[in-house]
């Protein structure tokens, strides 16, 4: 057992060398022996998978030395994809060595030829896939759908993030999920990463008030194709989750960026996300001012990247479109705001009873028509 902890130890140094410019050296006998080597260490995950133990020991190996715990037990069983996907986008591989790789991931050997998820021409189709899907960006979220390759790129992280769940792992490992997540969603521009989680999140469904896959969001948006089963979107829709929440200026940022519409239909999703967003939008909510001479609300810091009365509004507005649990929470968090603040019952002396007023009036109207 002991040789086999040491060649599993290994396994960083050859993702590292993967994706440095060492691989410009190789040949295609280089390139055979480490998909070899990325063969074995997935037969090592089979193998093991079973034997809790075994699955911790061969874990903590491939964690020691590493800044932090960004590989684990489930990497060994993705090997050849984790090293294909790393030399697909290492230009300093030679030529020979890239065609030998190519007709690897498309043309798989006898044993590889049966197909799977997690197949390494399924790898190269999704990713040429992605890079077809690379058109010009438009306005966020048009009103037509998400942008393909938002789309694209979530439906891979959610089925990475699915593939992690598959298996039970000990709270290291699934602490080094979190931290591989960041570390993914990171890499990519703020806005970018927003779309994508919020696209997964869409996808997802989770709990008994949960929309039922195929159904459109209160912005319109309409999730086609291959919606998310129940199993494992637990998994799927918790890292991520925790990613968004566990930063109050992440958070921020997220909620200011999307529509209201698309919130709403988040918090009508996932119980984990309606109750800290209602508490920003009372933050928010709270630092409105009267302004007698204007008539209006106004932000109490024109420099504070905050909601004015409009946008303020609008996304109380969009929460009760959504189910009648999520209308239900929203009126009774506003009632209570507004016993609060003095139980005020004309205008302009609590933003509360304000906003509580505009909302009976907008469900009153939408009754009647």
């Amino acid at each position: 057992m002991e040789a086999v902890l040491e060649q599993v130890g290994q396994l960083p140094a050859l993702l590292a060398v993967s994706r440095s410019a060492l691989v410009r050296d190789w040949d295609s006998l280089t390139l055979d022996r480490a998909l070899e080597w990325a063969r074995y260490f997935q037969h090592l995950h089979d193998r093991f998978r079973t034997r809790p133990r075994l699955r911790e020991a061969l874990g903590r190996r491939l964690r020691r030395g590493q800044p932090s715990p960004l590989l684990g037990f489930p990497h060994l069983g993705r090997c050849p994809q984790l090293l294909g996907l790393a030399l697909l986008e290492n230009r300093a591989l030679p030529h020979a060595a890239c065609r030998r790789l190519l007709r690897s991931l498309l043309q798989p050997s006898g044993e590889e030829a049966s197909p799977e998820p997690h197949s390494l021409a399924l790898l190269a189709r999704r990713k040429a896939a992605s890079r077809l899907l690379a058109l010009p960006r438009g306005p966020p979220w048009p009103p037509e759908g998400l942008e393909p390759q938002v789309q694209a790129e979530a439906q891979l992280l959610l089925s990475r993030l699915r593939e992690e769940g598959e298996e039970a792992e000990p709270v290291g490992e699934a602490a080094g999920r979190l931290t591989w997540l960041s570390g993914v969603l990171e890499q990519l521009p703020q806005p970018r990463a927003f779309e994508v989680v919020a696209a997964v999140l869409l996808l997802v469904r989770q709990g008994s008030g949960t929309e039922q896959a195929g159904d459109r969001g209160q912005d319109g948006n309409s999730l086609s194709g291959s919606q998310a089963s129940a199993t494992g979107d637990e998994y799927a829709a918790g890292p991520l989750l925790t990613w968004l929440l566990g930063n109050l200026g992440r958070f921020s940022a997220f909620c200011l960026f999307l529509p209201g519409s698309l919130l709403a239909s988040l918090a009508g999703r996932h119980s984990q996300f309606s109750r800290p967003y209602l508490d920003l939008l009372t933050v928010w909510g709270s630092h409105l001012l009267y302004d007698p001479l204007k008539g209006q609300w106004v932000k109490s810091c024109l420099d504070k990247a905050e909601l004015s009365w409009e946008e303020l509004r609008e996304r109380f507005t969009c929460l009760c479109q959504g189910s009648a649990l999520l209308r239900g929470q929203t009126q009774a968090a506003l009632k209570l705001l507004k016993a609060q603040d003095g139980d005020f019952k004309i205008r302009g002396l609590s933003v509360w009873t304000d906003l509580l007023m505009e909302v009976e009036e907008y469900l009153r109207k939408a009754a009647e028509r």
